[in-house]
This record gives C-alpha cells, structure tokens and sequence, in this order.
C-alpha cells in the first residue's frame, strides 16, 4: 500500500470528480482548481500519459490558460512521491450545496464502500471520524490500528513452528547428518531439530509488516502513539517477507474469528485496492474506487435486502447478446439488476453515477439525460423483457434530482415498453426513521 514510499511533509489536497489540479502559479485564482506541487504534478502527468491503466482516472488539458489534470470518475486517495496526499472525494455532496461539503462527501464514499467485499469491515460510526476532519487515508489507518488492538487484546496466537539449530543442550531429534557436518570436532555442541512454540506465523508477520508500513506514514498522534505501542507487541514476530506467499498460507483455525478484520486491512493496506499501480521506482500509492460500480453495488445491496425473495434479484446478468453471426453472438448485454417475477412480470434496472437535473425539460438538456442510456435500455428491453415490460434507470438524488420523474419514457406507441428514472439517495446524513432510499412502490417491492 505504502511500501516504497519515504517518510516525507506531507501536504493534503481535495479534490472532487472531474475537479482540475494544476501546478501552475494561475491555479490559486481559480475556484474549479486545485493548486499541487511542481513535482506531485509532474509525476501524476507522467501516469496519465502513460499507455497503461494507470490512465484511466486522470485526463490532460488546458484549461484557463494553463495545464491541468483533470480527475475522472474515481474516488479515494493518490499519494504522490514528494509527499503530496490528493484526496478525491464524490461528487455528488457538491452538487448538493450541503454545508461541510467535504466531510458529507467523505462520509457518502465510507458508506457506500460497505458494500464492496473487500470493504465490509469498515466502520462509519467512529467517534474519531465524528469529531474531526480526517484524511481518507488517515482514516484506514485508524481503524487497521483500532483492528489490530482488539486483536492484541483478545490475544496474539502462537504455533508450532520447526526449527534446526546447533545447540549446547540436547532437545527434540538429533539431526546425524548435519551433526557430523558441523559438530566433528566440537561434540559438546548438538544440531538437533524441534518444534517450538512461537508467534511466528503467516497472520502475525502480515499484520507486523502492515503495522511497520502505515507507522512510517501516519501523521495523527494518536494514531502515532497507537501504531508504536502495537509494533511493540509484535516485535517477536519476524516481518513477512514475501506477503503473497503469507497470505495464500493463512487458515484462521477455530478461535480466530478476531484475525479476520486485521488481515482484511492488512491485506488493503499491503496489495493494495486500485485499477493501477503506480508508477517509478518509489511506487506511491493509490487507492481510488471506480464510482460506477461502488454505486452500483451500493444499490443492489440495499435492494437485496428489501425484496421478500433475494433470489430474484439478479446481478450483472448475462445471459443475452445483442445479435448473432451465424452461431456466435456479439455484444453481450449486461443489465445492472434483473428482478424477476414481480407484480407478474420481469424488471430490468441499471445504475448510472450522473447527475441529472429534473428542471430541464425542454432543448438539448433532456433532464440532462443521455441518448446513448437509452439506446442500451432499449437493447436491454427487447433482449431480456422481449419488449414488453418496465425498465428502470437509478440516477444519484441531488437537490436537482429529488423525485422520480413524473412520467415514464415510453418506446412505443402502445406503452408496452416503458422506462421510469428515479432517484437514489446516498446522503450519509439519513436517519433512521423508516424512510426508503428510493420509492420501492415503483419497483413493485413492499416495505418490511
């Protein structure tokens, strides 16, 4: 994760989707970009014009008269090699005008990560992240520390582990070959091997190598004073050498249930959760999130939950394919969400992260809809619901983008074949007070 990276000042930037960075002396007198440093610049250029993926979450061009990088459609934390932290935050709390924008953003992408996999130990309640404003990175940081410490305190697991060692005493099984080798003339010495009871075990050279990794990082006291106290415990445990190996080795065993949350982080925190790896010998490292699909996963879990037979409700299928060549077919079709059987019928939805405004009716805005959504609805209608049926497209709610739209959009003349487009709030500020995320009566779905 941060492997590589030299203990440096470092300098924290935000940023949101599609913001601007720039290293230019002009950027301070522009409200849309972020002013970096000559060197963190240079080096995130180099990424973007790279032929590699690192590409994708960076784009570059003039703008107000300067060169800039302008952030894509990922979320979450670049470090550059000079020390410089750019933090790239949802867009959705900026189009919201909510007040604290930055920590509402902050907030939205915690909560949505939960539904990622590799993201379901996080927590979002954390007094720490409550009280102050803290770096994304930051906080990772504390709650693998936090993770660890429960573990520390629940208790560090020890093994068997095989050892051979010339010793001046007699213990386990003496090793005859090696006895001879080493102990010819000094026969008071014995080479002997047996099984010692040590913490030295995949788990625990894991967890002591990420811990060394993020306590050269973090700049948080407390977070400082934490890591310190932690390598301390961990300091008869050896550092993993080659973490792959280690984690393809690691059995949590039965009374282990406390490791899974430590390994988890220690897992992020080492190999890392990106769509690229970095470049240069000081491989900086990145952990962005593509916001297509933590917005899609976000919604399909929260759904999953609510329909009375999950089973129904089908992710990223597959199964048809926009035309045929002779006995091969091309272009598969792959819906977000395929609810099957409701209210009599099959529903197809898909997610998009756009936002929409539903004031602009008229001209070339559309809602600010795009053609090309609806080209891919229409496939998706004639292929999955033979053109009979309803479709459902999910947008992010925005103080735009509130309510459903009034009407649905119909593809033919009989409305046999209709779209509805509705909202779906992801505002991390929601109570819980029985109020849904998204009108489910248009999905044909009953409250619990």
């Amino acid at each position: 994760m941060i492997k590589g990276l030299k203990r440096q000042k470092t300098t924290n930037v935000t940023v949101f989707e599609y913001g601007l960075l720039s290293a230019s002396s002009k950027a301070a007198e522009k409200d849309n970009v972020e002013a970096i440093s000559e060197g963190a610049f240079e080096y995130l250029k180099k990424c973007c014009l790279c032929d590699e993926s690192e590409s994708r979450f960076l784009k570059l061009k003039i703008a107000h008269g300067m060169e800039v990088l302008q952030v894509q459609n990922y979320a979450g934390v670049v470090l550059c090699p000079d020390g410089t932290q750019i933090e790239i935050l949802p867009k959705i709390a900026k189009a919201n005008n909510q007040e604290r924008t930055a920590t509402a953003a902050q907030k939205s992408l915690l909560m949505m990560l939960k539904s990622l996999k590799q993201f379901r130990h996080i927590e979002t309640e954390v007094a720490s992240i409550k009280k102050q404003k803290m770096p994304l990175m930051e906080i990772f940081i504390a709650q693998f520390l936090n993770a660890v410490n429960v573990l520390v305190k629940k208790g560090v697991r020890s093994d068997y582990v095989r050892e051979q060692i010339n010793s001046a005493y007699l213990k386990g099984k003496l090793l005859n070959s090696q006895q001879l080798k080493h102990n010819f003339i000094n026969r008071h010495k014995f080479y002997v091997e047996y099984d010692a009871y040590l913490m030295d075990r995949a788990e625990n050279r894991l967890i002591h190598l990420a811990l060394k990794s993020v306590a050269s990082y973090t700049n948080v006291n407390k977070s400082k004073k934490l890591s310190q106290e932690l390598l301390f415990a961990f300091d008869e445990v050896p550092l993993s050498s080659n973490y792959k190996n280690d984690f393809s080795s690691v059995k949590l065993q039965r009374g282990m249930q406390h490791y899974d949350v430590p390994l988890s982080w220690a897992r992020l925190i080492l190999e890392g959760y990106s769509p690229q790896s970095m470049l240069g010998e000081n491989n900086a490292y990145s952990l962005l999130f593509p916001m297509e699909a933590v917005f899609e996963n976000f919604v399909a879990k929260y759904l999953k939950q609510r329909v009375s037979s999950p089973q129904k409700l089908s992710s990223q299928v597959q199964s048809k394919s926009l035309v045929t060549y002779g006995d091969k077919s091309y272009f598969r079709l792959k819906p977000d969400l395929y609810l099957k059987d409701f209210i009599g019928m099959d529903t197809v939805l898909d997610t998009k992260w756009k936002l929409i405004n539903q004031n602009k009716k008229s001209g070339k805005d559309k809602f600010g809809l795009s053609q090309d959504d609806f080209y891919q609805m229409l496939g998706y209608g004639y292929k999955y619901l033979n053109g009979e049926g309803d479709l459902v497209l999910i947008y992010p709610k925005t103080d735009s983008f509130d309510e459903p739209l009034e009407h649905s959009f119909n593809y033919d003349n009989e409305n046999r074949l209709k779209l509805r487009v509705l909202p779906f709030d992801v505002s991390p500020y929601r109570e819980s007070n029985g109020n849904e995320r998204i009108d489910l009566s248009l999905l044909g779905i009953s409250n619990k």
